[in-house]
Parts: C-alpha cells; sequence; structure tokens
C-alpha cells in the first residue's frame, strides 16, 4: 500500500506499523523503548508522529499503517512533546550517557531539577522484554509512580536469574550493573561462576545460561562456545574458511 511521510510516497507493508514503515524507507523517527527484537511498546512516546486522515497524535511503533495514510514525522507540536518527553526523562536518568546527549539536543543548556544524580533508568522495559523472550522471568517492573523501577522480586536473589546478562547489555541507558571478575559474574544480587570456552579459553558464559541453553536447543552443540568461535565454527561449516 502507499503511503506519504513527510511529503515522500512510499511503499509499505499492509501489517508493518509506521515506525517500521519509516525505518525501511530510511526516514528517521526517534525512538527510546523500541526494538527490533520485540517491536513497539509504546511506553516512551519519543516517536509520536502527526497522523491524518483525521488529524491526530499516534505512536508509531505500535500505530499500523493504512492505505492513503498521511504522516509528519516533525512539527512545533511534536517537537515541544518530544523536548518534555525528553525533560522528564532526563531528570530521572541524568546519568545516563544517551540522556545526556538528547538533553543536548532537545533542551541545549537549560537547567534542570535532579531528584537522583546517579539515576540511569528511563524504565522503557527493554530488559523485561529481554529476559521474557528468553523464557524467564527474573526482572520486572515494581512499585508505581515515581517510584517505579526494574527490579528482582523483593529486591533479593531471583531463583529465575541465570546470569545471561542480556538484560545489561539491551539497555540503551547502562542502567544495568553487571561486574565480572576473578572468573565471576555478578549482577541482580547474584554471583555466578564464568566458565571457559573449550577452543579459545575465554570466559564467556555463566554455568546456569549454557545449562540452560544446552535444554533449549540440545542440538546446538557449538552453543557451548564463545560467540567468536561459534562464527569460526559457522563459516567453516558453510565452507567460508579452511578446516
Amino acid at each position: 500500500m502507499k503511503i506519504v511521510i513527510d511529503g515522500r510516497e512510499i511503499e509499505a507493508e499492509p501489517e508493518a506499523t509506521i515506525l517500521e514503515a519509516a525505518q525501511a524507507a530510511g526516514i528517521f523517527i526517534p525512538t527510546l523503548c523500541h526494538h527490533p527484537a520485540f517491536g513497539g511498546q509504546g511506553h516512551c512516546r519519543m516517536c509520536m508522529v502527526e497522523v491524518e486522515p483525521p488529524l491526530r497524535l499516534v505512536a508509531s511503533c505500535t500505530h499500523p499503517v493504512f492505505d492513503g495514510m498521511v504522516v509528519r514525522t516533525t512539527s512545533p507540536t511534536l517537537e515541544e512533546i518530544r523536548k518534555n518527553l525528553v525533560m522528564l526523562l532526563y531528570r530521572r536518568a541524568p546519568a545516563s550517557e544517551l540522556m545526556g546527549r538528547l538533553k543536548a539536543d532537545y533542551l541545549g543548556a537549560d537547567q534542570l531539577w535532579i531528584k537522583d544524580p546517579l539515576g540511569s533508568c528511563i524504565l522503557c522495559r527493554q530488559c523485561v522484554n529481554a529476559c521474557q523472550s528468553l523464557g524467564l522471568s527474573a526482572i520486572s517492573a515494581s512499585l508505581r509512580g515515581t517510584q517505579k523501577r526494574v527490579t528482582t522480586p523483593y529486591d533479593e536473589p531471583s531463583p529465575d536469574c541465570i546470569g545471561c546478562a542480556t538484560c545489561a547489555h539491551i539497555c540503551p541507558t547502562g542502567a544495568i550493573p553487571v561486574r565480572e571478575e576473578n572468573g565471576r559474574r555478578f549482577i541482580w544480587h547474584k554471583s555466578f561462576e564464568l566458565v571457559h570456552c573449550p577452543r579459545c579459553g575465554e570466559a564467556f558464559a555463566t554455568r546456569e545460561q549454557l545449562q540452560y541453553a544446552a535444554a533449549k536447543t540440545p542440538e546446538l552443540e557449538e552453543s557451548q562456545l564463545c560467540d567468536r568461535c561459534r562464527r569460526l565454527e559457522a563459516a567453516r561449516h558453510w565452507g567460508e574458511l579452511p578446516l
């Protein structure tokens, strides 16, 4: 189907969202809570756009396209919305480099009241979605209002956590601390022993993480290798490297 984004007519897949159609056409729409692996959530509202007919504001990461749709990704109204969102999120997460860059882009040198100078979580929930996508529920959003945060149940070590650190890797603001030293990984109030890759010897994963992966995909022996060795194994399998 045909839609128009910022005066440019493009072809869009019938079941695509506005954001997916824009990204496919190389048109930028700012996002914070969206991730290609999970699709749109509509939490952060940074991806708001103007749509007609009829004229209205929608979250582009969740709103589907329709034939003849006209979309504007920027306008005085949208810029004011994004400016206010950045202001609120920066107040929550001033320690985040990402939010620091967005503040510079949208607010310049404006001085803001800060609740917690060390705060870095913007509640995008990408970490929660990543954990759930693995079939686990080690972390979730708890409490309400200004006290809302992502944590383990009762702030105690979660029996569901396998120490994979997927949540920390996907976090756009670096809000989840993970530390590795002396052959152990520390995350979410737990300590995990790191396993060494049998090919190169690099400490790369927790024992619980590898056991979970083996239970999910027992046919994939290479899942017990580090990322680099897995890529090399795949390249050899497909004949791209000599045996």
